[in-house]
């Protein structure tokens, strides 16, 4: 009921109403519009881009086994680094087979030029390993430790799994696996255990994730096939060493991959966003005529 008789409320700032400042009407609640910008979800596609987060937990396992064995003696750095150099070869051949060499045409770069990176690379890691073995022996090795596993879950946080947030950031994210290894590389036995550390991880957390991406986008079937595998193998890998560090682990990546995509399914359903007159002016007009 309109409170002065004849005259209908409007609703402008420039004209003076006989309408206290809190009035509305009626039709305030016309233009309520809810869950505008909402999302819906598919539970496939929510596991299907889980997988990237399974890969990265997975990787990270995989490395601080790789250590652990190097630490105890159950394995060679020249086992590892003859292992790595046939998996890279495997990886580089596939990274081109995927899309039939056209990411490498539009980027311009050659076989060439990516070897000789390949070989500053191993040329200057080697160099500097036993610079980077005596590097931390001031440091106690809980403190050792308590970096990596810093490092490492700062790795996780901030590793690029395809969002678009703020976050993100894969440089950070490839710096801190870097000083994590840096750190445990340190305390193996010799110098060329060292060497063959770093170069491990700048496989693992640089190469690898690079390959990943490429077979997400251009094969999915094969991306899912390769994530199982992967965390299988990092699931026997980890049963060699603890059994219940396995099952946990395993329990944590199918709650990843299974429980919480069902979770935010579910909890998409309960959304009630709300929008209406109250909502602040948006302007959509171009205005950048107006900066020139």
């Amino acid at each position: 009921m309109e409170p002065v008789p004849g005259r209908r409320w409007q609703k402008v700032l420039y004209e003076r109403q006989p309408f206290p400042d809190n009035y509305v009407d009626h039709r305030f609640l016309e233009e309520l519009r809810k869950n505008v910008h909402a999302r819906q979800y598919r539970y496939q596609a929510v596991v299907f881009q889980s997988g990237a987060v399974v890969q990265q937990l997975c990787s990270v396992c995989v490395f601080v086994l790789t250590w652990w064995y190097m630490d105890a003696g159950m394995l060679s750095p020249q086992g590892l680094f003859g292992a790595a150099l046939v998996s890279s070869l495997l990886g580089y051949v596939l990274f081109d087979a995927v899309d039939g060499g056209a990411g490498r045409w539009a980027s311009g770069r050659t076989r060439w030029a990516d070897l000789k990176s390949t070989l500053v690379f191993a040329a200057f890691t080697y160099g500097f390993s036993p610079v980077l073995k005596t590097l931390t022996e001031s440091i106690s090795t809980d403190t050792i430790y308590a970096m990596s596993a810093l490092m490492l879950l700062g790795h996780l946080i901030f590793f690029d799994y395809g969002a678009n947030a703020a976050i993100v950031s894969s440089t950070l994210s490839l710096n801190m696996a870097i000083f994590a290894s840096v750190c445990l590389a340190s305390r193996l036995p010799r110098s060329l255990h060292t060497f063959v550390m770093v170069t491990f991880a700048m496989q693992i957390f640089a190469l690898w994730p690079m390959l990943q991406k490429k077979l997400k986008a251009r094969t999915p079937r094969c991306y899912v096939g390769v994530t199982v595998l992967f965390a299988l193998a990092a699931l026997a890998g980890l049963a060699t060493v603890s059994s219940v560090g396995a099952v946990l682990f395993a329990s944590l990546l199918l709650a990843i991959s299974c429980l919480c995509p069902y979770c935010l399914i579910r909890l998409q359903l309960l959304k009630d966003n709300i929008h209406g007159p109250w909502d602040e002016a948006e302007i959509k007009e171009d205005l950048s005529r107006f900066l020139m």
